[in-house]
């Protein structure tokens, strides 16, 4: 594991077709498509900004987040990446993911990413139930999402899959059940989701007006803990709390985010990690697609926010993203970027049952993972 958690480039694809109920992403509708051109040409100017920032490095990952990233033509994913690794050179095993919905429409396009570039897929399943998908505001059925999964695997070599548990009514057994089924699909990897009500969503609405009825604590325990015993004996174990894989099929980008390495945030309302000079910066951009144009042609970059990150704001994001993964925190290197941490708290979760300390490593433990938040505020509180 290379000591500075990696470089790799993320690019945001603001616009969908339909803006889920239960989503707070920044993602945006347009009555008329969004002229592809342009924002090609605003990606290229970002990209050779931020280049400019970073100095020089290889790009080990690549991802297209959204919004819907598959809503752009194959010939655009390609010309983007060609200016990402005129910037930064592609290492030859770099990983290269686009997350798609997986409607018919969409899943035409697969083998024209392939031939893009693009050699992994992170699919927006979400449910394996029809009458869930449609309460999720999903634009697919469960027979689409499984042809797409299907045509997703004969196109690219590496296929995740998102689905969201903790939904309304459901119980233990029934999600065990479609976990199952989801398993069945052969896919490397799952990202697994508990439903959360996210502030200024329409979800959020109901739910304070009690049409939205969610499990409580004691069914969501029992949720989660079915999604760590089904996953585990299909041979997919959770490396991070909420992503399961098959041995050596993580998420190499986001295991870039979660190790704490440097990052570009390329695209409206991205985020970054840069170090420039040797000092680490954080970027965010933009949030609104037209007014991101705006700024790109203007100033040649998007960024709205370019701020130097202090030792101990360094550490604490280190920590809040290390400790999510199952191989933990390098105590060591959270102390080189001047993180401390008080041995008497360290000392009372060991204790609890929590974290475990080993070797120059800390990590949270079984009991740990479903209060994650918890522990990870005592130790940077």
């Amino acid at each position: 594991m290379p000591d500075d958690g990696g470089f790799g480039v993320y690019v945001h694809w603001p616009f969908c077709k339909a803006k889920c109920p239960y989503c707070d992403f920044n993602s945006h509708v347009r009555h008329a498509p969004p002229d592809e051109a342009r924002y090609l040409a605003a990606f290229r100017a970002e990209i050779a900004h931020m280049r400019a920032l970073s100095g020089p490095q290889r790009a080990q990952t690549v991802f297209f987040g959204g919004g819907t990233p598959s809503l752009m033509a194959p010939a655009t994913v390609g010309a983007i990446l060609e200016a990402i690794d005129a910037a930064w050179p592609l290492t030859g095993d770099a990983e290269v993911t686009l997350e798609a919905n997986p409607t018919s429409v969409e899943a035409e396009r697969f083998f024209g990413y392939r031939a893009a570039g693009v050699n992994r897929v992170s699919l927006g399943v979400q449910a394996l139930d029809d009458a869930d998908l449609q309460g999720l505001g999903r634009m697919h059925s469960v027979a689409e999402a499984l042809a797409a999964v299907a045509i997703a695997r004969q196109a690219f070599a590496r296929v995740s899959f998102d689905l969201i548990y903790a939904r309304p009514r459901q119980t233990p057994q029934a999600w065990a059940n479609e976990l199952k089924r989801a398993l069945a699909e052969g896919c490397e990897h799952l990202s697994l989701y508990q439903l959360t009500i996210e502030p200024g969503t329409p979800f959020e609405r109901l739910y304070g007006a009690g049409k939205l009825l969610l499990p409580d604590d004691d069914l969501s325990r029992a949720l989660w803990d079915v999604t760590q015993e089904v996953t585990a004996q299909a041979g997919l174990p959770a490396y991070e709390v909420s992503n399961h894989a098959r041995p050596g099929a993580q998420a190499r980008h986001n295991l870039v985010y979660w190790r704490y390495g440097a990052y570009a945030g390329i695209g409206a309302g991205a985020h970054g990690r840069l170090v420039v000079d040797g000092v680490r910066r954080a970027t965010f951009t933009e949030r609104s697609p037209e007014g991101w144009l705006q700024r790109v042609a203007a100033a040649g970059h998007g960024m709205v926010s370019d701020e130097a990150l202090l030792p101990q704001e360094q550490a604490d994001e280190m920590l809040l993203m290390g400790l999510r993964l199952a191989e933990g925190v390098d105590l060591a290197r959270h102390a080189r970027l001047g993180g401390r941490i008080a041995p008497g708290r360290m000392a009372a979760l060991e204790a609890d049952g929590l974290v475990v300390r080993e070797a120059d490593r800390l990590r949270a433990t079984a009991a740990g993972f479903p209060v994650l938040n918890a522990v990870i505020a005592a130790l940077a509180g």
